[in-house]
């Protein structure tokens, strides 16, 4: 189903007793969402107001609303907390944004047991290969070039994806109600790196000039954050700290990607690079 029915959702918390509300549900590539700003607006935005107001009625005991720290904006030196403003530069960022307003409000107008978190970027196996990671583990096994948007130097904080399950689980047990949680890493590495550091595992090459070959640089995006720094202290006092270091999770996504990823449906065309020629906008309806 969809969490843009209303009748469907209605039905779904009648029928099946749920008392416990993980809300993952979302358009989440930031590429895309500069070509179909309203789409990204009008599933992220109206289908958390659907899904929250439908919890609401149902007295669900814990509702977390999964978010990114992409809504803070980005940031060269200072280090984000929980009640850093929020600056979203893109459109999937300023859905989400405006997806946990909407939750919020309902925690301060019917202390509706609400849980906010957002997280550093995550990977691992099963994920689709548009994100970075597999994209870059994907075209290499296929002898293509990594395509990266801009100089490169943009950093971004990889999160493993048992840490962040581990993560969530902690939030359901011990979260508050009305809070929020940055479930962040410090494990940091710019895109450039990460391409070379794929390169290397793949290719079996240290060679500098031998990585620069299977980089490819394109335009950049209308805007792209520098970074993503955020403390994570909040989590760290609920018992919770990530566990898997990058190499050992690394090593897990470039098997399973070299097993599986002939199973993905239409995975050839998330593989193609992002070209951005106009400004986005958008006149008509998702």
């Amino acid at each position: 189903g969809d969490i843009c029915e209303p009748d469907f959702i209605k039905q779904l918390f009648e029928t099946e007793k749920i008392d416990i509300v993980l809300h993952f549900a979302a358009q989440t590539h930031v590429d895309l969402s500069f070509w179909h700003a309203l789409e990204f607006t009008y599933v992220n935005v109206y289908g958390t107001n659907v899904l929250v107001a439908a919890a609401h009625e149902a007295n669900v005991e814990k509702f977390v609303y999964v978010s990114t720290d992409e809504v803070y904006g980005g940031s060269t030196d200072e280090e984000f907390d929980e009640s850093s403003p929020k600056r979203p530069t893109n459109p999937y960022a300023s859905s989400k944004a405006a997806a946990e307003c909407f939750v919020q409000s309902y925690w301060e107008r019917y202390q509706f047991p609400a849980v906010i978190t957002r997280s550093s970027n995550v990977y691992g196996p099963h994920q689709y290969p548009e994100k970075v990671i597999p994209k870059f583990i994907s075209l290499l096994q296929q002898n293509r070039k990594c395509c990266i948007h801009g100089s490169g130097l943009q950093r971004r904080n990889f999160l493993y994806a048992t840490d962040v399950v581990e993560a969530f689980l902690t939030v359901l047990k011990e979260g508050k109600p009305g809070e929020i949680y940055n479930i962040g890493t410090n494990f940091e590495m710019s895109i450039a790196q990460l391409a070379k550091e794929l390169i290397h595992l793949i290719k079996k090459t240290s060679s500098e000039s031998e990585m620069e070959h299977w980089m490819d640089y394109v335009k950049d995006r209308p805007t792209n954050d520098l970074r993503y720094p955020m403390n994570s202290e909040k989590m760290h006092n609920l018992g919770w700290k990530p566990k898997v270091p990058w190499k050992e999770g690394i090593k897990k996504t470039i098997e399973w990607y070299k097993e599986n990823f002939h199973n993905w449906k239409n995975a050839e065309k998330a593989l193609e690079p992002f070209f951005f020629s106009e400004p986005f906008a958008q006149l008509s309806g998702p």
